[in-house]
């Protein structure tokens, strides 16, 4: 079957396909980042999501944005590269800052140097946990997006969120960081 052939049976023309993914291509990379912590495995699994969700475009019932409803392939996606062998093998690895700003290259030094900290301790928190906060802190999604991600109830996540704020506090907190506060 030609590429042709699956976005015409989607019912989508190649040009709405090739929009969609310009739209959010970068986002759900991210997001797939965020939930594997390897750029080519984050390659790999935001390249999967968009042919899932060619294949599936259908079955969008365009309840929410369509942005939630490819995050939610793209963690299933993920969740499922997990369970493979391959998965298991691979040695996670930290985040790499982004470099943006345009501060002196001390100051960018030492902001990174804690945004790397403040994030290495959000990697330590068990998954139940960091993931509400990487999609309410970085993603800046509601308590309601995150609860239908997740399939959990919005009291959950607002808990989650609570609970998970309070153990990197601590953790900040034992390890010196000055200035990390839960505001």
């Amino acid at each position: 079957m030609e590429d042709s052939d699956l976005v015409y049976r989607v019912g989508l023309d190649a040009g709405e396909m090739a929009d969609l993914i310009a739209k959010h291509w970068h986002d759900v990379w991210q997001y797939a980042l965020f939930l594997t912590r390897r750029e080519h495995l984050a390659e790999d699994v935001a390249q999967d999501t968009f042919v899932q969700a060619m294949r599936a475009i259908d079955a969008y019932r365009g309840e929410g944005p369509v942005k939630n409803w490819l995050f939610r392939i793209a963690r299933n996606t993920a969740f499922n590269y997990r369970k493979s062998a391959f998965w298991r093998k691979v040695k996670l690895v930290g985040l790499i800052p982004d470099g943006r700003g345009g501060a002196s290259a001390e100051s960018e030094y030492w902001r990174n140097e804690l945004a790397n900290e403040v994030w290495a301790e959000v990697w330590r928190l068990p998954r139940k946990y960091r993931e509400p906060i990487i999609l309410f802190a970085h993603y800046e999604w509601s308590y309601g997006e995150i609860a239908e991600l997740l399939g959990v109830a919005e009291g959950t996540v607002k808990s989650r969120l609570y609970r998970g704020r309070a153990m990197l506090s601590e953790r900040l907190k034992g390890e010196g960081i000055d200035g990390w506060s839960e505001d």
